[in-house]
Protein backbone atom coordinates (compact mmCIF):
# COMPACT_ATOMS: atom_id res chain seq x y z
CA UNK A 1 0.00 0.00 0.00
CA UNK A 2 1.52 3.47 -0.83
CA UNK A 3 1.03 5.65 1.83
CA UNK A 4 1.63 9.13 0.39
CA UNK A 5 1.41 11.74 3.29
CA UNK A 6 -0.57 15.32 3.51
CA UNK A 7 3.24 16.76 3.95
CA UNK A 8 4.11 15.06 0.79
CA UNK A 9 1.12 16.57 -1.28
CA UNK A 10 2.34 19.74 0.30
CA UNK A 11 5.65 19.71 -0.76
CA UNK A 12 4.75 18.55 -4.13
CA UNK A 13 2.46 21.35 -4.20
CA UNK A 14 4.78 23.98 -3.66
CA UNK A 15 7.43 22.82 -6.07
CA UNK A 16 4.92 22.68 -8.83
CA UNK A 17 3.99 26.24 -8.31
CA UNK A 18 7.72 27.69 -8.10
CA UNK A 19 9.49 25.10 -10.48
CA UNK A 20 12.42 25.36 -8.40
CA UNK A 21 13.37 23.20 -5.27
CA UNK A 22 15.10 26.17 -3.58
CA UNK A 23 12.42 28.53 -3.77
CA UNK A 24 10.48 25.88 -2.84
CA UNK A 25 11.68 24.94 0.15
CA UNK A 26 11.43 28.37 1.01
CA UNK A 27 8.40 29.00 0.39
CA UNK A 28 7.12 25.68 2.80
CA UNK A 29 9.72 26.96 5.12
CA UNK A 30 11.88 23.45 5.27
CA UNK A 31 15.39 23.33 4.37
CA UNK A 32 15.99 22.42 0.65
CA UNK A 33 17.18 18.94 1.34
CA UNK A 34 14.29 18.02 3.51
CA UNK A 35 12.19 19.23 0.83
CA UNK A 36 14.25 17.02 -1.84
CA UNK A 37 14.14 13.40 0.16
CA UNK A 38 10.07 14.14 0.64
CA UNK A 39 9.79 14.25 -3.37
CA UNK A 40 12.02 11.28 -3.57
CA UNK A 41 10.16 8.81 -1.16
CA UNK A 42 7.10 10.61 -2.93
CA UNK A 43 8.76 9.40 -6.20
CA UNK A 44 9.58 5.96 -5.45
CA UNK A 45 6.46 5.01 -3.25
CA UNK A 46 4.55 5.76 -6.49
CA UNK A 47 7.15 4.24 -8.52
CA UNK A 48 7.20 6.69 -11.15
CA UNK A 49 9.12 9.78 -11.49
CA UNK A 50 6.61 13.49 -10.96
CA UNK A 51 9.36 15.88 -12.27
CA UNK A 52 12.12 16.49 -14.96
CA UNK A 53 15.61 17.89 -13.11
CA UNK A 54 16.69 20.13 -14.80
CA UNK A 55 20.40 22.55 -14.01
CA UNK A 56 17.98 25.60 -12.94
CA UNK A 57 14.46 24.31 -12.82
CA UNK A 58 12.12 21.05 -12.43
CA UNK A 59 9.10 20.55 -14.46
CA UNK A 60 6.40 17.76 -14.27
CA UNK A 61 6.39 14.64 -16.29
CA UNK A 62 3.30 13.49 -18.54
CA UNK A 63 2.33 12.09 -14.86
CA UNK A 64 3.15 14.25 -12.59
CA UNK A 65 0.94 16.38 -14.47
CA UNK A 66 -1.92 14.04 -14.10
CA UNK A 67 -1.28 13.43 -10.26
CA UNK A 68 -0.74 17.45 -9.85
CA UNK A 69 -4.76 17.69 -10.81
CA UNK A 70 -5.59 14.66 -8.19
CA UNK A 71 -3.04 15.86 -5.40
CA UNK A 72 -4.80 19.95 -5.47
CA UNK A 73 -8.36 18.16 -5.47
CA UNK A 74 -6.94 16.10 -2.30
CA UNK A 75 -5.57 19.17 -0.75
CA UNK A 76 -8.21 21.73 -1.43
CA UNK A 77 -10.91 19.12 0.07
CA UNK A 78 -8.76 18.94 3.35
CA UNK A 79 -8.36 22.96 3.56
CA UNK A 80 -12.05 22.36 2.96
CA UNK A 81 -12.42 20.54 6.31
CA UNK A 82 -10.39 22.78 8.14
CA UNK A 83 -12.69 25.70 6.43
CA UNK A 84 -15.57 23.59 7.58
CA UNK A 85 -14.59 23.36 11.63
CA UNK A 86 -13.99 27.27 11.28
CA UNK A 87 -17.62 28.05 9.76
CA UNK A 88 -18.73 26.42 13.20
CA UNK A 89 -16.95 29.17 15.50
CA UNK A 90 -18.46 32.12 16.32
CA UNK A 91 -16.05 34.22 14.37
CA UNK A 92 -13.51 34.14 11.89
CA UNK A 93 -10.20 33.24 13.01
CA UNK A 94 -7.13 31.82 11.68
CA UNK A 95 -6.15 32.15 7.77
CA UNK A 96 -7.18 34.14 5.20
CA UNK A 97 -5.67 34.17 2.46
CA UNK A 98 -7.00 37.10 0.23
CA UNK A 99 -6.29 37.83 -3.52
CA UNK A 100 -5.94 41.54 -4.72
CA UNK A 101 -5.27 43.00 -8.54
CA UNK A 102 -2.76 45.49 -8.59
CA UNK A 103 -5.01 48.30 -9.37
CA UNK A 104 -6.91 47.54 -5.94
CA UNK A 105 -4.20 46.65 -3.45
CA UNK A 106 -2.38 49.56 -3.13
CA UNK A 107 -5.35 51.82 -2.41
CA UNK A 108 -7.95 49.76 -0.77
CA UNK A 109 -5.60 47.79 1.38
CA UNK A 110 -4.21 50.19 3.88
CA UNK A 111 -7.44 51.30 5.28
CA UNK A 112 -9.04 47.14 4.96
CA UNK A 113 -5.72 45.51 6.36
CA UNK A 114 -6.53 48.24 9.57
CA UNK A 115 -10.20 47.53 9.77
CA UNK A 116 -10.16 43.84 9.86
CA UNK A 117 -7.00 43.66 12.46
CA UNK A 118 -9.34 45.56 14.84
CA UNK A 119 -12.81 43.95 13.98
CA UNK A 120 -11.47 40.08 13.79
CA UNK A 121 -8.84 39.65 16.47
CA UNK A 122 -7.23 36.60 15.98
CA UNK A 123 -7.49 36.44 11.81
CA UNK A 124 -4.14 35.74 10.02
CA UNK A 125 -4.55 37.92 6.70
CA UNK A 126 -2.29 36.68 3.60
CA UNK A 127 -1.98 39.25 0.91
CA UNK A 128 -1.39 37.76 -2.79
CA UNK A 129 -1.17 40.78 -4.97
CA UNK A 130 -0.93 39.44 -8.74
CA UNK A 131 -3.57 39.75 -11.87
CA UNK A 132 -6.74 38.68 -12.58
CA UNK A 133 -6.04 35.62 -14.44
CA UNK A 134 -3.68 34.32 -11.91
CA UNK A 135 -5.91 34.91 -9.02
CA UNK A 136 -8.66 32.65 -10.70
CA UNK A 137 -6.50 30.10 -11.06
CA UNK A 138 -5.01 29.84 -7.79
CA UNK A 139 -8.37 30.30 -6.13
CA UNK A 140 -10.24 27.68 -8.13
CA UNK A 141 -6.92 25.59 -6.64
CA UNK A 142 -7.61 26.28 -3.90
CA UNK A 143 -4.29 28.71 -2.95
CA UNK A 144 -6.34 31.30 -1.76
CA UNK A 145 -9.80 31.73 -0.04
CA UNK A 146 -10.99 35.17 -2.08
CA UNK A 147 -9.93 37.86 -4.28
CA UNK A 148 -10.63 41.40 -4.70
CA UNK A 149 -11.25 42.12 -8.33
CA UNK A 150 -12.87 43.91 -11.43
CA UNK A 151 -16.27 42.00 -12.29
CA UNK A 152 -17.56 40.18 -13.98
CA UNK A 153 -15.51 37.22 -14.01
CA UNK A 154 -17.68 34.72 -15.39
CA UNK A 155 -17.05 31.41 -13.42
CA UNK A 156 -20.14 28.62 -12.11
CA UNK A 157 -17.84 27.60 -9.54
CA UNK A 158 -17.46 30.83 -8.05
CA UNK A 159 -19.56 33.44 -6.26
CA UNK A 160 -19.36 37.36 -7.07
CA UNK A 161 -20.45 39.78 -4.47
CA UNK A 162 -20.49 43.55 -6.02
CA UNK A 163 -18.86 45.76 -3.87
CA UNK A 164 -18.91 49.32 -5.51
CA UNK A 165 -18.35 50.72 -8.59
CA UNK A 166 -15.79 53.44 -9.46
CA UNK A 167 -14.99 55.76 -12.76
CA UNK A 168 -12.08 56.31 -14.78
CA UNK A 169 -10.65 59.81 -14.34
CA UNK A 170 -8.41 61.41 -17.50
CA UNK A 171 -4.43 62.21 -16.53
CA UNK A 172 -3.52 65.02 -18.49
CA UNK A 173 0.27 67.15 -17.63
CA UNK A 174 -0.70 70.20 -15.56
CA UNK A 175 -0.60 72.40 -18.31
CA UNK A 176 -3.57 71.23 -19.94
CA UNK A 177 -5.73 71.59 -16.75
CA UNK A 178 -8.31 74.65 -18.65
CA UNK A 179 -7.94 72.20 -22.26
CA UNK A 180 -11.69 70.94 -23.45
CA UNK A 181 -12.30 67.33 -22.11
CA UNK A 182 -11.52 64.93 -25.07
CA UNK A 183 -14.02 61.97 -26.43
CA UNK A 184 -13.88 58.84 -26.37
CA UNK A 185 -13.19 59.02 -30.59
CA UNK A 186 -10.56 61.46 -29.84
CA UNK A 187 -8.55 59.70 -26.87
CA UNK A 188 -7.82 56.98 -29.76
CA UNK A 189 -5.97 59.86 -31.75
CA UNK A 190 -3.82 60.69 -28.33
CA UNK A 191 -0.90 59.19 -26.72
CA UNK A 192 -2.59 57.16 -24.77
CA UNK A 193 -0.51 55.26 -21.86
CA UNK A 194 -1.62 51.80 -20.62
CA UNK A 195 -0.87 49.15 -18.72
CA UNK A 196 1.12 46.40 -19.76
CA UNK A 197 -1.35 43.19 -20.92
CA UNK A 198 -2.70 40.94 -18.53
CA UNK A 199 -4.35 44.29 -16.61
CA UNK A 200 -8.13 43.72 -16.47
CA UNK A 201 -8.06 48.00 -16.37
CA UNK A 202 -6.21 47.90 -19.62
CA UNK A 203 -8.86 45.84 -21.21
CA UNK A 204 -11.95 48.18 -19.56
CA UNK A 205 -9.64 51.41 -21.06
CA UNK A 206 -9.41 49.86 -24.38
CA UNK A 207 -13.02 49.26 -24.32
CA UNK A 208 -14.15 52.50 -23.53
CA UNK A 209 -11.83 53.93 -26.16
CA UNK A 210 -12.87 50.98 -28.98
CA UNK A 211 -9.50 50.26 -29.72
CA UNK A 212 -10.04 46.72 -29.42
CA UNK A 213 -5.96 44.68 -28.93
CA UNK A 214 -4.40 47.29 -31.40
CA UNK A 215 -2.43 49.49 -29.71
CA UNK A 216 -1.30 52.46 -31.07
CA UNK A 217 2.86 52.42 -31.94
CA UNK A 218 3.44 55.24 -30.05
CA UNK A 219 1.59 54.13 -27.14
CA UNK A 220 3.68 53.37 -24.06
CA UNK A 221 2.70 50.21 -21.58
CA UNK A 222 3.76 50.42 -18.07
CA UNK A 223 3.83 47.44 -15.33
CA UNK A 224 1.87 50.26 -12.67
CA UNK A 225 -0.32 52.94 -13.01
CA UNK A 226 2.36 54.96 -10.94
CA UNK A 227 4.20 54.63 -14.02
CA UNK A 228 2.30 55.86 -15.82
CA UNK A 229 1.06 58.91 -14.06
CA UNK A 230 4.66 59.93 -14.12
CA UNK A 231 4.87 59.64 -17.35
CA UNK A 232 2.16 61.56 -18.28
CA UNK A 233 3.66 64.44 -15.77
CA UNK A 234 7.07 64.27 -17.79
CA UNK A 235 4.73 65.47 -20.84
CA UNK A 236 4.45 61.79 -22.62
CA UNK A 237 0.94 61.91 -23.67
CA UNK A 238 -1.94 60.98 -20.95
CA UNK A 239 -3.77 58.22 -19.18
CA UNK A 240 -6.84 56.25 -17.32
CA UNK A 241 -6.87 55.58 -13.70
CA UNK A 242 -9.30 54.74 -11.37
CA UNK A 243 -10.66 56.88 -9.58
CA UNK A 244 -9.47 55.48 -6.12
CA UNK A 245 -6.04 55.88 -7.07
CA UNK A 246 -5.82 59.40 -7.71
CA UNK A 247 -4.71 60.85 -4.12
CA UNK A 248 -1.82 58.44 -4.31
CA UNK A 249 -0.83 58.59 -7.66
CA UNK A 250 -1.04 62.18 -8.26
CA UNK A 251 0.27 64.15 -5.57
CA UNK A 252 3.72 64.22 -6.61
CA UNK A 253 3.08 64.30 -10.60
CA UNK A 254 2.77 67.60 -12.79
CA UNK A 255 -0.63 66.09 -13.89
CA UNK A 256 -3.85 67.53 -13.70
CA UNK A 257 -6.96 65.64 -13.72
CA UNK A 258 -10.67 65.89 -15.97
CA UNK A 259 -13.82 63.61 -15.75
CA UNK A 260 -15.56 62.36 -18.35
CA UNK A 261 -19.22 63.60 -19.27
CA UNK A 262 -21.91 60.72 -17.59
CA UNK A 263 -21.97 57.96 -18.27
CA UNK A 264 -18.64 57.84 -16.93
CA UNK A 265 -16.59 55.23 -18.19
CA UNK A 266 -15.91 53.06 -15.09
CA UNK A 267 -15.82 49.56 -13.42
CA UNK A 268 -17.62 47.25 -11.22
CA UNK A 269 -15.05 46.30 -7.89
CA UNK A 270 -16.05 42.56 -6.02
CA UNK A 271 -14.81 40.12 -4.15
CA UNK A 272 -15.58 36.22 -5.63
CA UNK A 273 -14.91 32.84 -3.86
CA UNK A 274 -15.68 29.36 -4.81
CA UNK A 275 -19.01 28.36 -3.80
CA UNK A 276 -17.92 25.07 -2.00
CA UNK A 277 -16.03 26.93 0.46
CA UNK A 278 -17.61 26.77 3.91
CA UNK A 279 -16.64 30.10 4.64
CA UNK A 280 -19.01 31.50 2.70
CA UNK A 281 -20.88 33.35 5.64
CA UNK A 282 -17.74 34.67 6.98
CA UNK A 283 -16.18 35.59 3.87
CA UNK A 284 -19.67 37.58 3.31
CA UNK A 285 -18.74 39.36 6.38
CA UNK A 286 -15.19 40.56 4.95
CA UNK A 287 -16.97 41.72 1.65
CA UNK A 288 -19.22 43.90 4.20
CA UNK A 289 -15.87 45.33 5.36
CA UNK A 290 -14.67 45.63 1.94
CA UNK A 291 -17.39 47.82 1.10
CA UNK A 292 -17.75 49.77 4.39
CA UNK A 293 -13.94 50.63 3.58
CA UNK A 294 -14.38 51.51 0.04
CA UNK A 295 -17.22 54.20 0.82
CA UNK A 296 -15.11 55.86 3.87
CA UNK A 297 -12.44 56.37 0.79
CA UNK A 298 -14.54 57.98 -1.27
CA UNK A 299 -16.44 60.23 1.40
CA UNK A 300 -12.40 61.19 1.86
CA UNK A 301 -11.62 61.79 -1.35
CA UNK A 302 -15.20 64.00 -1.85
CA UNK A 303 -14.22 65.99 1.56
CA UNK A 304 -10.39 66.77 0.41
CA UNK A 305 -11.94 68.13 -2.67
CA UNK A 306 -14.23 70.48 -1.46
CA UNK A 307 -11.62 71.90 0.78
Amino acid sequence: MTNITLKQLRYFEALVQHGHFGRAAAASSVSQPALSVQIRELEDQLGVVLFERRPRQVRLTGFGEQFSVRASAILRSVDELSDLARSARDRLVGRLRLGVIPTIAPYLLPTLLGRLAEMHLGLDIHVRETLTPRLLRELSDGQIDCAILALPVDDPALREVDLFSEAMVLVRHSDQENAPMPSADQLRETRLLLLEDGHCFRDQALSFCNLGAARPREGLDGSSLSTLVQMVGAGIGVTLIPEMAVPVETRSASVSLARFAPPEPGRTVGMVWRKTNPLSDQLMEIADVVRDCAESLRDARQDSTQT
